[in-house]
């Protein structure tokens, strides 16, 4: 498991020590992944690493082989879900739209993805 500190104050770190409930899809000893709470499509997975990273970028830094991780991860909920096409984002700073500030991947599917979102 990570040796990165968890932030008390996070909702995801509050997850992932069981202070707050999730429908959980996935986990590996590095990362967990459960439904979003207010889903963009059909299928909406968020995928986070069980340590606390600001952002994607601060993941890679710090846990490149945990960053790689999570894709791998996403593929196998892909594929459970039976997603023929996906899409993966990372919302990196507030200026992206992230809003939880520790590291996630969203993995979306289950209908027609249009380019560019939002």
């Amino acid at each position: 498991m990570s040796d990165a500190p968890r932030d008390p104050d996070c909702l995801f770190c509050r997850i992932l020590a069981g202070e707050i409930p999730a429908e959980v899809v996935h986990e590996t000893e590095h990362v967990l992944a459960f439904r979003d709470i207010a889903p963009q499509a059909p299928t909406h997975v968020l995928v986070i690493p069980r340590g606390h990273h600001e952002n994607a970028a601060a993941l890679a830094a710090a846990e490149p082989l945990v960053a790689a991780e999570l894709l791998t991860a996403a593929a196998e909920i892909a594929r459970l879900e039976g997603l023929a096409g996906y899409r993966l984002a990372f919302n990196t700073g507030a200026e992206a739209g992230q809003t939880v500030f520790h590291a996630h991947l969203h993995v979306l599917g289950g209908r027609d993805l249009t380019w560019p979102p939002g």
